[in-house]
């Protein structure tokens, strides 16, 4: 069984034994194992989605948002797409031995940088139970060990998905505590995980502010947040007007309830008066609530807008509502978007490549799109076959974590006796 009766503790030390065997694992076993975890995915699709009717239906779900349970909830084709996902895993280069540098040294050294593993990965995460599928893909691949941490209303699917790539392991002659579900417990529970010095190598939650700001308090291990996403799309003056309503509507509409959903809509003085009005009917007709600054509400037509706080600038909705301000120009929507955003994914609709230039070199964000909604950043859409969440840091990865933010690298010397002098 994948979720364990152990201590945290014990339940790390597992999983740091496991890794030590899965760092030097051949590319062959490793996707062996990855191609074992696809076919039973496919193979035991009823058997997953009665374990997540089960959490669908369990009390702990009944006080979730309809965004949260629609992220909780895994259909046939969200399985199916697990189980793509992992294959496109499996195909990607391996990049565990991978040689970033080569030089001789004066001393007459030969010195290699290459890549490695990082070790053992701590995941903690919120409702998605496909987070514990990419996940383990991602590590099994880049040759670490796992611990997961799912939320306690997904403990059902996380449980059965889990259990499957821990089977898939053993078959490929991996250890199977390469991948440890923890299951849901509670805030005693999470902070030793966090606390785990020795043991764990990173720890990344995914989750809101909350999560984050409750690891901050404990963390004594090293942490890498994929954090909230407060994203924005601004319709410069010189957008395509057409392009830019098809644009804001997708990125607020097409899955509200994810990071990279835009939370607020900037639209250029310049045009508001022509774009506004369908724009937020268009979105009103989708069933978002609009509230905005005094500008966008006069521009507003017969469309309902209520007036926004000083809150809704800095808030994260994942759902159906959203905010919308008008700036005079792109400067002033760069400067908007620099103090209210998390450094997500930001986005200008414009057919001025200087205004392009000027909102892609002054926003301070992990993705910035030109004429392209903000749901594009995913590790899926970039070619990863997957991701553990999306990182607003700096250090030591940004954007969509994958496989090579889950490596790290040392020098390798090879010499014919020499000392230093």
């Amino acid at each position: 069984m994948a979720v364990t009766e152990t201590t945290v503790a014990e339940s790390c030390a597992a999983a740091k034994r496991a890794a030590r065997g899965i760092a030097t694992a051949s590319t062959a076993a490793k996707n062996a194992a990855l191609e074992a975890t696809a076919r039973l995915l496919e193979e035991r699709g009823e058997e997953i989605l009665e374990a997540n009717a089960g959490d669908l239906a369990d009390e702990h779900a009944a006080g979730l948002t309809e965004a949260l349970r629609d992220r909780l909830r895994l259909t046939p084709e969200r399985v199916a797409a697990m189980a793509k996902g992992v294959r496109m895993v499996a195909a990607l280069n391996d990049p565990v031995g991978e040689e970033l540098e080569r030089k001789k040294l004066a001393s007459g050294l030969h010195l290699r940088k290459v890549r490695v593993p990082l070790g053992v990965v701590a995941v903690v995460y919120e409702a998605r139970p496909n987070v514990t599928i990419d996940c383990a893909a991602l590590t099994i691949k880049s040759g670490n060990a796992i611990v997961l941490r799912g939320s306690s209303y997904a403990e059902r699917s996380n449980a059965a998905l889990a259990a499957i790539v821990r089977e898939a392991l053993a078959g490929a002659g991996l250890p199977e505590d390469a991948v440890i579900s923890l299951g849901g417990g509670g805030h005693e529970e999470l902070a030793d995980l966090a606390t785990q010095e020795g043991l764990v190598d990173l720890l990344i939650p995914r989750g809101g502010e909350g999560l984050k700001a409750a690891i901050k308090k404990v963390a004594t291990v090293p942490v890498m947040y994929a954090a909230a996403g407060n994203c924005h799309v601004y319709v410069d003056a010189d957008a395509d007007l057409e392009m830019a309503r098809r644009i804001a509507f997708n990125a607020k509409v097409q899955r509200p309830g994810v990071c990279n959903a835009a939370e607020t809509l900037l639209i250029d003085a310049a045009i508001v008066d022509r774009f506004a009005p369908a724009v937020l009917a268009d979105l009103r007709a989708a069933g978002v609530q609009l509230v905005g600054d005094e500008r966008a509400r006069a521009a507003a037509g017969e469309v309902e807008v209520e007036a926004a706080s000083e809150e809704d600038w800095d808030s994260e909705y994942l759902g159906l509502k959203m905010a919308v301000a008008v700036v005079d120009g792109v400067e002033e929507a760069i400067d908007h978007v620099n103090r209210h955003g998390t450094g997500h994914s930001e986005a200008i609709v414009t057919a001025s490549e200087a205004a392009a230039e000027s909102f892609v070199s002054g926003v301070d964000a992990a993705a910035v799109y030109v004429n392209a909604s903000t749901r594009f950043t995913d590790g899926f859409e970039y070619g990863m076959g997957a991701e553990i969440g999306n990182s607003t840091q700096k250090l030591h990865a940004r954007g969509p974590i994958g496989m090579r933010e889950l490596t790290t690298f040392k020098y390798v010397a090879r010499g014919d006796g020499q000392v230093r002098e």
